[in-house]
């Protein structure tokens, strides 16, 4: 017993030592400069320690711009994409003809390049010398009014964000819950419809019970993308995201180290820190609450 204990510690040497060296190592590092005092990268020095760093992200309006902006972009996106991705699963699943044909078409967007999709996004909400953009086309036919989405007000800017967003995300929550669906037991379903059991009582009781460890795996990991996010924000209204009040955490992130406003490495990774500590906690709460509505 102890000879094959020891082999699996020698077999796992390999993955721990590179968690180490690039997770593990770089956490640390991070989480002791987000407490060096005016940290200079060049001369590797600083001038105290303390809670400063984290006193002047927390007061800077930019930083609370980016955590709004992030917070809302979560809320708003992951239910609406998980939502509408499972929607659209269980319809692909019904189908039987081109079904593979259907499946192809939605999963497109996710091997499109970020940045070739915003362009996209801009031709159709953008306005333009020549025309308001397709989609201020489409509501002046309805009577409304033309909105700048890229560079107007916040709420339209923050919609394109959300939209843009969601459609990224989509094709691979798509993937994951029509295999997911794929893999329950037809019994069930046989059961139930020898029982004369409702469709909408065989989707809550059989169907979202099953696969249950799926959605719970993509919410989770679309609450640590959504808190991600920075370049989608970037693919439609530039690299100056302060400036057009779309800025993310990891966007400010970006810019304390190399943007406009650069060179301050502590103020970066206090920044970095309280998103850590942020993600964190949201996904121990999602663990719990997964305790009581996922069945393994």
């Amino acid at each position: 017993m102890e000879n094959r204990n020891a082999r699996a510690w020698l077999y796992l040497i390999p993955a721990i030592l590179f968690l180490a060296v690039f997770m593990v190592y770089p956490l640390v590092d991070v989480f002791i400069y987000s407490f060096e005092e005016g940290y200079n990268s060049a001369s590797q020095t600083y001038s105290g320690v303390g809670m400063y760093n984290y006193n002047y992200v927390l007061r800077d309006p930019y930083f609370l711009q980016a955590v709004k902006n992030t917070f809302i972009l979560v809320i708003i996106t992951v239910p609406l994409s998980t939502g509408i991705a499972l929607l659209i699963s269980v319809g692909l699943s019904s189908i039987q003809k081109l079904k593979n044909l259907f499946q192809t078409v939605y999963f497109l967007p996710y091997v499109t390049n970020t940045l070739a999709v915003g362009l996209v996004f801009m031709i159709l909400f953008k306005p333009t010398a020549y025309s308001d953009g397709l989609v201020n086309l489409l509501i002046n036919l309805f009577g409304g009014p033309s909105v700048d989405f890229i560079d107007g007000p916040y709420w339209a800017k923050m919609f394109v964000l959300c939209f843009y967003t969601i459609w990224v995300v989509m094709p691979f929550k798509i993937l994951i819950l029509t295999s997911a669906l794929a893999s329950v037991n037809q019994d069930y379903y046989n059961a139930a419809k020898i029982d004369g059991t409702p469709k909408w009582r065989i989707f809550t009781k059989i169907t979202l019970p099953m696969i249950s460890p799926m959605l719970f795996y993509l919410v989770i990991t679309g609450f640590i993308g959504a808190f991600k996010a920075y370049s989608d924000a970037v693919a439609l209204f530039g690299t100056n995201l302060n400036a057009a009040g779309m800025n993310t955490i990891v966007g400010y992130v970006y810019d304390m180290l190399y943007g406009d406003s650069g060179g301050y490495p502590s103020f970066a990774s206090a920044a970095a820190i309280i998103l850590f500590a942020i993600v964190l906690t949201i996904t121990v709460i999602n663990l719990l609450i997964s305790k009581k509505h996922v069945h393994y």
